[in-house]
């Protein structure tokens, strides 16, 4: 195998795969360099996404080899249902990607603190339940916190939001991956680097979980989960959905005739 997933055969020593998704803005780009504890991400401040593409990171921590795939999450009400797809076909297509090379070790959220909103449910939903099937452990990251007198006062005061949202993870991490600041923030990063390499270290331990490979009706599955969460039930018939989809996401009816066939029951 000459690609670059012969690095993720399934060997005593192979790398542990980590999907990384998550908001622009949110901090993802210094969430890899925080981990690999040097700059291997560019971060930018105009925040401009890309759907169509993922970024990929190899690093090495505590004795252990990671690959880290770095993908656009979800961001309504900015993406026009055009968009929409492309994100979730993208993601789609790393899920399928890595799971047949091995699997999937660790799903890392990376959310910006600040208020939880459905579009964090919508994120949390595409890549644990419909893409992962709730079988690969995911571990909530919570950046900014560098100004909390306690950073995991921040989780103590928002979890029962998180618990209304339904948003359920195995672990998370209240942390700062900014890196370019002075005096106790500097020693917050120092304190971070260890918080997110310990939690990582631990989901992806060898034995505690093997890595998911998922089935082949994934993406069907999904786009009739995402007809569910477009008109409000699966009872709705194609014919009905064109209608909703022009007067909801204001696009075109060829384009909602096109969705409305990728998503009608089978």
């Amino acid at each position: 195998m000459t690609s670059w997933f012969s690095s993720l055969l399934t060997s005593a020593d192979r790398r542990k795969t980590i999907v990384l998704f998550g908001e622009t803005g949110a901090g993802k780009s210094s969430l890899v360099n925080l981990m690999a504890g040097k700059e291997i991400a560019h971060t930018s401040p105009d925040m401009q996404r890309c759907t169509l593409q993922w970024k990929e990171y190899t690093m090495g921590f505590d004795g252990g080899s990671y690959k880290v795939f770095d993908t656009i999450g979800l961001e309504e009400p900015q993406l026009g249902i055009k968009e929409y797809i492309e994100s979730v076909e993208n993601a789609y297509r790393l899920v399928r990607e890595l799971d047949e090379n091995g699997g999937i070790d660790l799903l890392l959220f990376c959310v910006r603190a600040g208020r939880v909103t459905a579009t964090l449910q919508s994120n949390y939903r595409l890549f644990h339940e419909f893409l992962c099937e709730k079988k690969v452990p995911i571990v909530l990251v919570i950046t900014n916190l560098e100004r909390e007198t306690r950073m995991e006062d921040w989780w103590d005061r928002n979890k029962e939001t998180f618990d209304k949202y339904k948003i359920q993870v195995a672990g998370h991490a209240c942390i700062t991956a900014a890196n370019k600041l002075d005096g106790r923030h500097r020693d917050r990063y120092e304190e971070s680097r260890i918080t997110i390499r310990k939690l990582v270290k631990e989901f992806t331990a060898d034995g505690q979980k093997q890595a998911w490979t998922g089935g082949h009706s994934l993406f069907v599955s999904f786009m009739l989960k995402l007809k569910e969460l477009l008109v409000g039930g699966s009872h709705v018939k194609r014919k009905d959905i064109v209608p909703q989809l022009t007067r909801r996401c204001g696009i075109s009816a060829e384009v909602a005739r096109e969705l409305a066939e990728m998503i009608k029951p089978k």
